[in-house]
């Protein structure tokens, strides 16, 4: 134990000096930094919330769990890139000033994709280990079968903004919440709709305020990166904080509903239906060509402009 707090010191001082670098570049107008800010804020971020988070609970994902923080960290450029694929119908955001360097560039979107995960999630664990909203929670209730119901609400959250991309676009931001969740709970797994209903109210908090959180800290660094993303919404683009047009950061703590239903469903899945290691590496597999063939298609159709 007394190892792993020194790891746990060690994280959070990388974290720190990753961040001072990350500062001293934009302040000096490095141009090396500037063009990976990104991997300046977020890797130190992740290594900072779980250093705190051992602190506090006497354990961490990164420091205890290691393969399942791996593993989140590979969902999480699988999942990121599904919303990717949605945005090349949707036409909300783009990326510029992107290295021409095919490898490189390859290897960053894989290595930026996978903060998003652990970003999120870590986020909502240290605020719930901090006590957030403690000892929060609501009067049970029953709905029935609400199983169905989800299902459409799902799916029309879906196809709505495929079908009217320019006015229903923000609807995607909680599809996948209402698609995958009844899964999770029909597997066994951890449903959060479920909770609600037996009137858990603080985890739904937790999540909705790192969601908030994080919107905050990717603007604020992507504002000051050369390469950065930008957006290119066909309405409600004004009153900008950063990039991000004001009314957009509403999305964030939707998306981080969606992330951990996401998160959640890729868990059941795994420990009830890839059960062996032959349909494990058929998963990594079919994951991998998708990270091939979304990887294409961004460079084709999402980057706007290289270096």
């Amino acid at each position: 134990m007394k190892h792993l707090r020194y790891l746990a010191k060690l994280e959070i001082a990388l974290a720190l000096t990753g961040w001072a670098i990350g500062l001293w570049g934009m302040v000096r107008g490095e141009e090396i930094i500037l063009q990976y800010l990104f991997f300046f804020a977020w890797y130190p971020y992740i290594a900072c919330l779980d250093g705190l988070l051992f602190h506090l609970r006497g354990r961490s994902w990164l420091l205890t769990q290691p393969r399942k923080f791996l593993q989140m960290f590979f969902w999480s450029v699988t999942v990121w890139l599904i919303f990717e694929a949605l945005n090349l119908a949707l036409k909300n955001w783009g990326y510029v000033a992107v290295t021409p360097i095919g490898w490189v560039r390859w290897g960053g979107y894989a290595l930026a994709f996978a903060t998003v995960l652990p970003g999120v999630l870590l986020t909502a664990r240290v605020l719930d280990a901090l006590g957030a909203w403690k000892g929060l929670s609501a009067r049970p209730f029953n709905p029935g079968n609400w199983q169905p119901a989800s299902l459409l609400t799902g799916a029309a959250l879906l196809i709505l903004p495929l079908a009217f991309p320019r006015y229903a676009f923000p609807l995607i931001w909680g599809a996948w919440f209402f698609l995958l969740d009844p899964f999770c709970d029909l597997l066994g797994g951890t449903s959060l709709i479920a909770r609600f209903i037996t009137g858990e109210r603080r985890e739904h908090r937790c999540l909705l305020a790192a969601g908030l959180i994080c919107g905050l800290w990717w603007e604020a660094w992507n504002w000051f990166a050369i390469t950065r993303w930008v957006y290119t919404l066909p309405v409600l683009n004004f009153w900008k904080v950063f990039e991000m047009p004001l009314l957009g950061y509403l999305g964030f703590p939707a998306f981080a509903l969606e992330a951990a239903v996401m998160y959640n469903f890729l868990t059941v899945l795994d420990e009830r239906v890839l059960t062996t290691p032959r349909r494990r590496r058929f998963s990594y597999g079919v994951q991998l060509t998708f990270w091939i063939m979304m990887f294409a298609a961004m460079d084709a159709w999402t980057v706007m402009s290289y270096q």
